[in-house]
């Protein structure tokens, strides 16, 4: 958990983007995920989509033995066994991007992750997915600021999200995070955490990069 006044940092273990390309395709995932739990981070976020992201479900697996963190799978779950696999490979959390999923599979896949011992965050980009979400049962929800056609970053999308999100709901804002700077303005928005993935992998140093980003809302 993040310290009172801290901004809790949801640090991503990331190869490559579909936007960037490569970042850092030769990380360790271990040596990773210890610099991150050095730093103050809350949870990882793992990255095992071979496709896009050149991960695998061998980086997650070594994140978590490397550390204490929780873990999040991050990948395109749309089948009921992909919930399942999260579970089986290790991760405490799974993800839902809601714009690939219908109303059924939602909630299904949500119920079913709750079920088998798993969080579920539920990611979201516009209020109608929003309403999706907490029609779901949704209570841990993240507004993804890049648009998944077009890869584009609206650095206001979640600063406008923000107070449409209902009271109990745990907000984390995802992607185009570059700094302090930006979580500072998060955290002012009511976002409980931030996920932060390029930035860190790119910092030189994550373990520093993590620390600055959790002291963000400090003041």
């Amino acid at each position: 958990m993040a310290a009172a006044g801290d901004v809790a940092v949801i640090s991503e273990v990331k190869r490559a983007s579909p936007s960037k390309g490569p970042l850092f395709p030769d990380l360790d995932p271990a040596a990773l995920a210890r610099q991150y739990e050095a730093g103050g981070a809350a949870c990882l976020s793992v990255l095992t989509d071979v496709e896009f992201f050149q991960g695998s479900p061998a980086d997650l697996q070594a994140a978590r033995a490397a550390c204490s963190l929780p873990v999040l799978r991050k990948d395109f779950t749309v089948d009921a066994r992909d919930v399942c696999d999260a579970r089986l490979m290790g991760a405490d959390c799974v993800l839902l991007i809601a714009a690939a999923l219908d109303d059924d599979e939602l909630g299904s896949f949500l119920e079913l992750g709750r079920r088998i011992g798993l969080d579920v965050l539920v990611e979201i980009h516009d209020e109608p997915e929003l309403a999706r979400a907490v029609a779901a049962g949704a209570d841990l929800v993240g507004v993804n600021q890049r648009d998944l056609v077009t890869f584009q970053v609206d650095t206001a999308r979640a600063v406008r999200m923000a107070p449409q999100m209902p009271g109990g709901v745990v907000r984390v804002a995802e992607s185009g995070i570059t700094g302090p700077d930006d979580a500072r303005v998060l955290a002012e928005a009511g976002y409980h955490a931030v996920l932060v993935g390029e930035h860190l992998v790119t910092s030189g140093d994550p373990t520093v990069g993590v620390a600055a980003l959790r002291a963000a809302a400090r003041g």
